[in-house]
Order: structure tokens, then C-alpha cells, then sequence
């Protein structure tokens, strides 16, 4: 598996959210359907403001628009320690040689990282015994620069069934309550792998997805299962397993050759496609770990539009929207997001970029 490293490149992106714009619920619970989202399309056009039922009025036929089809697990269990009592455990990714990337974090509403864990210490969650054996994926990456935040752990017990029966969604202190995993899966979820929900395909509803197929917008899948959000500014997203079945590599590449734009739904989407880019430019069928970085010095070569949601100031993730849709673009759509209030995180609002 290759192994995590800091990005030399920053976003050249600059806006300022406002505290409160982030969306505190899921839309259901806000009395939308997931569809009424608000959607802004930012094209050389210009700036369009609408709602996310409005997609296919923005796409052609030809287009394709690719997907994740990866489900959220559970995971997210509290967890009892002799020597610091309760606590909340994120158990996020299964590594090859059978450990987990864990977190441990305050009990209840796990607001914050516990960041002077030590190797060997050990969680009990009911029959599943946790230990820590190092930092992931190296010693003092932390949000503060002090401490680790992420672990690699030896899982011993049943720790599927346990998640199973016992396991939530991991989430976060800027939500308003609690919600059930079915609140974390997209309407393409039939892979369980996700640490946290591929939240740009949220929005999609089943008969979103029948206009745009009416319309002969094509929509194929891919796979790559996320982990954990970036624990450091700078820091590039983490390795995370990905596949792109023979299928969706053919259909990428006839639509390309037909002049159809491949829309990639979600940072996830772009980067497990631009994982499997052939030397020749072609998308070929590919499964494993990537580190494939998408920013504005290593750019897509084949994902040439990108629905996604609102990132964070300084998020790695701000270096893919700009290599997508070109700084210029990406800037205006961002200053028109926070002056028009839009909703942040994995329940708010959404834009399609199409540079």
C-alpha cells in the first residue's frame, strides 16, 4: 500500500464560509427531499443558482456521469479503556496485513480527537478488543501538529457483527443530532466500505436518476472506499481501495470518443478514474490501493466536469476542484457560494462545474 505524503502544492482558492453554513441535518430532516438541495452550475456561461432536481437541464446527451457505488459502513463504536475510561473509537479502514486506520476520540458526541493515545494502549467495545500499535501513517500527524490522530490497530474479536449490531456512522460535533446509517447511503450504495459517506452523490434520487437517463445522460460506476477526512491542512488524502470495472473503462472512453464530457460525481469519483488512466490516455479496468493525486500541476486527463459538494478553506480536496474546473472558475463559484449562503459538509448543497 503506497504511503501517505505532504503536498508541496496549495489551493490558490481563497473564501471565508460563514460560521453557520453548514447544514446541520440531512435534508429529509430540514423538509426537502434529498433533490431540493440547492445546486450552483458554473460553467464559462456563467453562474447558474437552482436546486439539484435541476440537473439534467444542465447536461446533453452523450454526457456520462460517473458515480460511486461504495455504501457506509458503521463505524463508529464507544469503547471502554482501563486507564482513560469511556471512549468513542472510528474504525475506518481494513489494511492488508488485517489492521485497522482507528481514531479514538471523546465519549458522547465524539467532538474531539484524543491526541496522547499510546502504542499498546487497548479499547474494549463488548467482545471486540482494540490495541494500538503506531501512528498512521506516521508519527505526529495531528490536526495541531502535537499528538497522532490516526492509528494503525490490531482488531481482535468480531468486530464485523459487533459494528453490525452496535456500530453508527461516524460523524461529527457540527451536526444537530444523531442519524441512522440509512441517512449516509447514496441511491448507487451496494459496496460496503465507506468510512464516511461519497456525500456527492447524496442528492441523486432514483428519479433524477431516470430523467437523466430519458435524456440519454449515461451514468456508470466506479468504486473507492474513503476513509477518514484529511487530519492536517496540506496533507494529501489518504491511500483508499479503489476499483474501476471493464465496463464503465469502455464506456468512459467511447463517450470521450464521441465528444461527451465524463462528469464525475464527487472527488472520489475523479479520483479512482483518473486511477486507471493508460499511458495512452485511454481508461483501463484497475482495482487496488491508489495515491493518485488530482491537483492544477498533475491535472485530470479524463474527467472533464465534476458535481461535488462545498469544501472547507485549505482542504486537499480544494487542489481537485481547482485542476477540474481551472482556478478562475472555481473562485467565482466559491465567492457566489458563500454570498448566497449555500450549506457546507456532507448534508448541505452541491455545484456542478462544467469549465
Amino acid at each position: 500500500m503506497p504511503d501517505v505524503r505532504i503536498l508541496e502544492e496549495r489551493s490558490t482558492i481563497h473564501f471565508e464560509p460563514a460560521p453557520d453554513a453548514v447544514a446541520p441535518a440531512p435534508a429529509e430532516a430540514r423538509g426537502l427531499s434529498r433533490e431540493d438541495v440547492r445546486l450552483l452550475v458554473a460553467s464559462p456561461e456563467g453562474l447558474v443558482h437552482g436546486r439539484f432536481r435541476d440537473l439534467p437541464d444542465h447536461l446533453r446527451a452523450g454526457d456520462l456521469v460517473v458515480v460511486n457505488d461504495s455504501a457506509t459502513i458503521p463505524g463508529e463504536v464507544d469503547a471502554e479503556s482501563a486507564t482513560r475510561g469511556p471512549v468513542v473509537l472510528h474504525l475506518a479502514t481494513p489494511l492488508d496485513d488485517g489492521t485497522w486506520v482507528s481514531e479514538v476520540r471523546t465519549p458522547g458526541d465524539a467532538a474531539r480527537a484524543i491526541l496522547d493515545a499510546e502504542p499498546g494502549d487497548r479499547f474494549d467495545a463488548g467482545p471486540v478488543t482494540v490495541t494500538l500499535v503506531e501512528p498512521y501513517p506516521r508519527t505526529g500527524s495531528s490536526p495541531t501538529g502535537r499528538g497522532n490522530r490516526l492509528w494503525r490497530a490490531q482488531v481482535d474479536g468480531p468486530l464485523e457483527s459487533h459494528l453490525d449490531r452496535h456500530g453508527r456512522p461516524i460523524a461529527y460535533g457540527y451536526l444537530s443530532r444523531r442519524h441512522p446509517l440509512s441517512a449516509y447511503q447514496t441511491v448507487f450504495a451496494t459496496r460496503p466500505g465507506s468510512a464516511e459517506m461519497p456525500s456527492a452523490g447524496r442528492p441523486f434520487t432514483h428519479g433524477l436518476v431516470t430523467r437523466l437517463v430519458s435524456k440519454g445522460v449515461a451514468i456508470a460506476p466506479i468504486t473507492l472506499h474513503t476513509g477518514v477526512s484529511s487530519q492536517e491542512a496540506g496533507e494529501a488524502p489518504q491511500p483508499e481501495r479503489f476499483a474501476v470495472p471493464a465496463a464503465t473503462a469502455r464506456l468512459v472512453n467511447a463517450v470521450r470518443a464521441g465528444g461527451g464530457r465524463v462528469v464525475a460525481v464527487g472527488t472520489t469519483v475523479t479520483r479512482a478514474l483518473e486511477s486507471a488512466v493508460a499511458e495512452d490516455g485511454t481508461v483501463v479496468a484497475r482495482r487496488g490501493w491508489t495515491d493518485r493525486v488530482v491537483t492544477p500541476a498533475d491535472p485530470p486527463r479524463v474527467v472533464a466536469g465534476l458535481v461535488t459538494g462545498w469544501h472547507d478553506p485549505m482542504a486537499s480536496h480544494l487542489l481537485l476542484v481547482e485542476a477540474v474546473a481551472g482556478r478562475e472558475l472555481a473562485q467565482r463559484a466559491y465567492e457566489a457560494a458563500v454570498a448566497q449562503e449555500y450549506l457546507w459538509h456532507e448534508f448541505g448543497d452541491a455545484a456542478l462545474l462544467l469549465p
